[in-house]
């Protein structure tokens, strides 16, 4: 039944999705679903869904449950969250929800890691199509996460030997010395996120033995002078603290049927007296080169806090305009620059 202002579309729920499952616990998907498209009015009636508003506004929301229902049958949780995802993933080009929110990396103790953006998906394609990968962006997007799921899953497919992880204890510098205990103990610190990201994907159990035989070995960079990497996956973190003569070791340590991924955030770097990155220089380098791809994620990639995006978003404002303000010429400057008095 139409009106001259209004228009509704029927949704039939297929046999094989359960209503519970698409509309999620006390309907928070319906209720998530209305408030991304304002003015549509969600009913539903055993299986079938109603929606009724403006029609550009019915026919998106038609398409979005269409989407909806090809999650819920894969299997895939849906809550209020994972719609607001969607409906960001709909207004964009070349990714369906359904394909993002459906493609499992790995599994582990009833969960299931995958992507969960337009750009994560990029990403993760990109790490099986590349033998090096570079993820780039800031806090909270994804790039490790993402990356320890994809060797984990290489590991357990059997597609590598072991697991390399890596990142450069570039803040402890010179102070190493003066902190108490061991050399492992003192760099510990620095490779603890890399050994909590490892304990959400494999049984905590395990994690020792696998490292005591070499399977998966966690490093500072410094260790990795020298060696040739075989059939490993490496990962390499936190790399905009490392220098370009750093990088350049890293990179030249590839080995046979072995696959790198490269992960840092190039507005966080905390080198030294001025240094240059090797993240940013290595982007002139090797962009363009066959089987190494360079993904950039951003704030619409952040998959932490909502306000974590839009921090990110403030800080880049703020350092436009810290920039602009920068290279503006102060009065006496452009008196100089004039051939006026000084």
């Amino acid at each position: 039944m139409t009106t001259t202002d209004s228009v509704t579309y029927r949704v039939s729920i297929p046999d094989d999705v359960h209503p519970v499952a698409l509309f999620g616990a006390h309907d928070e998907v319906l209720r998530a679903l209305e408030q991304g498209f304002p003015g549509v009015e969600v009913h539903a009636r055993g299986s079938l869904l109603t929606l009724t508003g403006q029609v550009g506004a019915v026919t998106t929301a038609q398409r979005l449950m269409e989407e909806l229902i090809n999650v819920a049958r894969a299997g895939t949780p849906l809550t209020a969250e994972s719609v607001g995802r969607a409906i960001q993933l709909l207004a964009q080009d070349g990714h369906t929800p359904a394909a993002v929110m459906t493609t499992n990396i790995v599994s582990s103790r009833g969960r299931t890691i995958r992507p969960k953006t337009a750009g994560q998906k990029v990403y993760v394609d990109a790490i099986d199509a590349n033998t090096i990968t570079f993820g780039i962006g800031p806090a909270g997007t994804g790039k490790t996460y993402l990356a320890m799921a994809k060797a984990v899953s290489a590991l357990q497919a059997k597609r590598c030997t072991r697991i390399i992880l890596t990142r450069p204890a570039v803040e402890a510098g010179e102070r190493l010395g003066f902190l108490p205990g061991t050399l492992n103990e003192k760099i510990d610190p620095y490779l603890r996120p890399l050994y909590d990201a490892l304990h959400d994907m494999l049984d905590p159990d395990s994690i020792p033995k696998l490292m005591e035989a070499g399977t998966i070995e966690v490093a500072p960079l410094a260790y990795m002078r020298g060696r040739t990497l075989n059939d490993a996956f490496i990962i390499l973190d936190e790399a905009q603290n490392t220098s370009p003569e750093q990088m350049k070791m890293f990179l030249t340590r590839l080995g046979f049927n072995s696959k790198v991924v490269v992960t840092g955030d190039v507005t966080q770097v905390d080198l030294p007296g001025g240094m240059r990155s090797g993240l940013r220089v290595v982007q002139d380098i090797l962009e363009g080169i066959d089987d190494v791809s360079f993904c950039r994620l951003t704030s619409a990639d952040v998959v932490r806090h909502r306000l974590v995006g839009e921090i990110i978003d403030a800080y880049e404002k703020w350092d436009a305009h810290e920039n602009q303000d920068q290279r503006r010429p102060t009065g006496q400057q452009r008196r100089l620059s004039q051939g006026g008095p000084r």
